[in-house]
């Protein structure tokens, strides 16, 4: 297959997944009007969603397709998303194959109350741990692409998840689905913590114990591979 052919083929492949997880960002809640973004990377290029389109509109031609350095290869409709940058940051600083950009009601509430979300549940072992909030920078800012790149390549927890002050969250994964079901479980974790918090003080696991709960989806994993030669496990 022509090598040119076989990469417009995976741009194509990227943004028609990423047209339909758009779409899910809306019906699941996960963000409203034309508000947050998604991304894939495809070897040294990364497919974006448009700026200012409503995503019941976006269409796969629409996306952009940009180089890491951000200069743009293919065009779409309007422009590539306004947070381009902090996109490619996490290209840069991670292995993702995949980011996604919330504006969820329940991550927002605590964006705006704490700095960080704790340790509510075990399932946020798979984010890395308790989630921290980014200090507050103009959205589509080098700034904020800046502070999001050191939140989640935190050397002591190296994490997938951030919380963006008074703004949203961002996910990273190995492929879109994993990057959109890390969103919606930060967004469950949120409102779990909310809820928690009407009832009385909430127990929050330990470090030791969230490592213990990394250790143990680890081990699994590895019996898995032993077993069929693939797998998957987060614990539960």
């Amino acid at each position: 297959m022509n090598p040119q052919y076989e990469t417009s083929a995976r741009w194509n492949e990227a943004a028609a997944e990423l047209a339909h997880y758009g779409r899910r960002l809306i019906t699941d809640g996960l963000a409203y009007g034309t508000a947050g973004n998604l991304s894939c990377r495809v070897h040294d290029h990364v497919v974006i969603s448009p700026t200012s389109i409503p995503y019941e509109d976006v269409e796969p031609d629409d996306l952009w397709v940009v180089t890491l350095g951000g200069d743009v290869v293919r065009q779409g409709a309007a422009g590539p998303s306004s947070e381009t940058p902090f996109h490619l940051a996490i290209y840069a600083a991670t292995k993702a194959t995949a980011v996604v950009h919330t504006h969820s009601a329940e991550v927002v509430a605590v964006s705006a109350t704490l700095d960080y979300l704790p340790a509510i549940h075990y399932s946020i072992a798979r984010l890395g741990g308790p989630v921290p909030v980014v200090t507050y920078r103009r959205f589509g800012s080098d700034t904020l692409a800046a502070g999001i790149q050191a939140a989640l390549c935190d050397l002591d927890r190296p994490r997938s998840a951030a919380i963006l002050q008074n703004h949203g969250a961002v996910t990273y994964g190995s492929s879109l689905m994993e990057a959109y079901d890390k969103a919606l479980m930060l967004e469950w974790l949120a409102r779990s913590y909310r809820l928690a918090l009407q009832i009385g003080e909430p127990r929050i696991l330990t470090t030791e114990e969230l490592d213990e709960v990394t250790a143990e989806a680890r081990r699994r994993r590895y019996a898995m591979a032993q077993h069929d030669g693939a797998g998957e496990g987060d614990g539960r």
